[in-house]
């Protein structure tokens, strides 16, 4: 058990450091090609598209499952 609470706590903290750390990078769209070396790691605006669209269909599927 204290083995699979590690790994979330983990990949909780990866996730919380990556978001910390691209926060602080400068964006190429603020600052034109001058910002091209500190791009950030990941697109949160795509990643929180894809967020709500898998909550979406989690919720779509639950509701399908349950009413049978």
């Amino acid at each position: 058990m204290r083995v699979f609470l590690g790994m979330i706590l983990g990949a909780l903290l990866l996730v919380a450091g990556v978001y910390v750390y691209d926060s602080m990078q400068t964006s190429t769209v603020a600052n034109g090609q001058v910002a091209d070396a500190n791009r950030t790691i990941v697109n949160w605006d795509v990643a929180a598209a894809d967020w709500n669209l898998l909550k979406r269909r989690a919720h779509e599927d639950w509701v399908r499952l349950s009413s049978k």
